[in-house]
This record gives C-alpha cells, structure tokens and sequence, in this order.
C-alpha cells in the first residue's frame, strides 16, 4: 500500500526525508515587525534571527488552514497521515482535523489519520519516521496508527533555552511561575508533560550547565535506550548540540542519532541559542 506523511513545519525533515517522496510540510507562517516569513523550504534562519533580535515585539505564528491540509490529503496514496505541533501550544492539529472532515466530506471516506505529536521539533520528525518505518514493514493502517499512537505516549521532550520570552509572551507557559532569573543568568531546564504541555524539570546557573542538568533528567527517565533514536535540534548552535550529543551517548548507547537545525517554527521559540532534545 502506498502511503503519504504531511508533517507541519514546526517538524524539520531530514535530507533523506526530503528526497523519498513520500513526507509533506504544510507551513505555518510567522508575522514580525511587519515581516510576514513562510515556513518553508526559503526559510532563512540567520535573517529571521536578525529581524526578531531587531523587533521590540514578539513574533506570532500561525497554522495551516484546514484547506490546506485538505490539498494534501488529496492524493493517490492509499494512506495519509498527518503530524502536527502540540494540540495543547497550536491550532495545527484541529486544523488538520477539520482538512480530513471537509475532505470525506467532499470526496467520501479515505484511510487519513491525524497524530497529535503531543511534542514540537524533532519531536515530530522522530514520529513521521515511526510511521514510516511500520509502513515499510507492512503494517496495516490501523496497525500503524496503534504503533505510533503507543510509540508518542513514550517519547519524552527536553530543551533548554536562552531565552523564554517568545513563549511567555505567546500564552504557552502557562501555570509556569519559576521563568527565569537573568540578572542571576538562571535557565531552566524544560520538558514536555504527557498532555503535550510545557513544564518545568530543574534550573541551573548558565546553560552549559542548564545543559548538563537536562542530560542527567534524560538518563533518569531514558529506557531501553538501543531501541530508541536520540534526536536534537538546534537554533544557530552546532557545538551545543554536539555538546549534548556526546554528554548523552557517552552515557547510553542508541539505535541513531538526529541532528536538525531549528526551521522556522522551531526557531521562534527556541530563540538563538536553544537546543531541543527528544528520546
């Protein structure tokens, strides 16, 4: 059977997803300082970085239409699948949602299913790879969706940031007191709770510390290791990301390792700086 991935854009795609044909990225889009920025492939990380560093206002997403998801649900192939940003930090997933019901409604039943990946960033690539992965193994459709639906109840997400401006500011830190203390260059250690919020893990002085202290959460909570891909992103800090990395697999052995630079979405919440690790 053949089958097609869209993944919104807060999901970065490898080159080898890129070039299989078979993964789509519906685009949000980014509004700032009267910049209106596609979440596409013209997606420039460096420029955009400057726009925000030079906006006195926070930068505001915003999600595919249903239409659009719509579009991509038309296809030839015989299963489609959706991957969207965190229901409880987008609209992306009820846009989805509603593409697939305007969908059947127009052109009848069709084997679509929508994930809510309950995570952002490489969170959503690592799921878009599970669904291929039990696709090429032959899966049913509903083997697939009951795969990967258990695999995201298991996935855990972890980042630290520079910076939680642009998600305070957007409403998705919501219940979170303890921010940050900049004058004492606090950062804290933040994780995703098994709803699809953003929680708090810890804090410490500084990031390469914050860092170390994400690390030590990652190898509590980290189980059968070799089974699982190990997946970083990154916004314009490579040897933070490597840093990371080897902490990691020096302390645990896995299947794989992932590492993306932040796209658009991801970027603007992660900030310059921030570093996404999901296991």
């Amino acid at each position: 059977m053949s089958y097609k991935i869209i993944v919104d854009s807060c999901g970065e795609l490898t080159d080898k997803m890129k070039a299989s044909g078979c993964f789509e990225t519906a685009s949000l889009q980014i509004d700032v300082n009267g910049h209106r920025i596609v979440d596409d492939e013209t997606f420039n990380q460096a420029e955009f970085l400057k726009i925000v560093a030079e906006s006195p206002e926070s930068p505001k997403s915003s999600c595919p239409s249903p239409e659009r998801y719509m579009e991509g649900y038309c296809c030839e192939a015989d299963h489609v699948y959706a991957v969207t940003l965190s229901a409880e930090l987008s609209g992306s997933y009820n846009s989805a949602v509603l593409g697939k019901n305007l969908y059947q409604e127009e052109y009848g039943e069709k084997d679509i299913y929508v994930f809510n990946s309950r995570s952002a960033s490489v969170g959503e690539t690592l799921i878009a790879m599970k669904i291929a992965e039990c696709e090429e193994k032959g899966m049913s459709f509903s083997e697939v969706v009951d795969t990967v639906e258990a695999y995201i109840n298991s996935q855990h997400t972890y980042f630290v940031l520079e910076t939680l401006d642009t998600l305070r500011k957007n409403g998705r830190l919501t219940g979170i007191k303890a921010v940050m203390a900049t004058a004492l260059n606090i950062k804290p250690v933040m994780g995703s709770t098994p709803e699809g919020t953003i929680q708090q893990l810890g804090q410490a002085r500084g990031v390469k510390k914050a860092l170390a202290k994400m690390g030590d959460e990652i190898i509590k909570e980290l189980e059968n290791s070799r089974d699982k891909i190990l997946a970083i992103s990154h916004c314009n800090c490579p040897a933070r990301a490597k840093y990371v990395k080897e902490m990691l697999t020096a302390k645990a052995q896995f299947k794989d390792v992932v590492i993306l630079d932040t796209a658009g979405i991801s970027s603007m919440y992660a900030a310059d700086g921030g570093v996404i690790v999901v296991v």
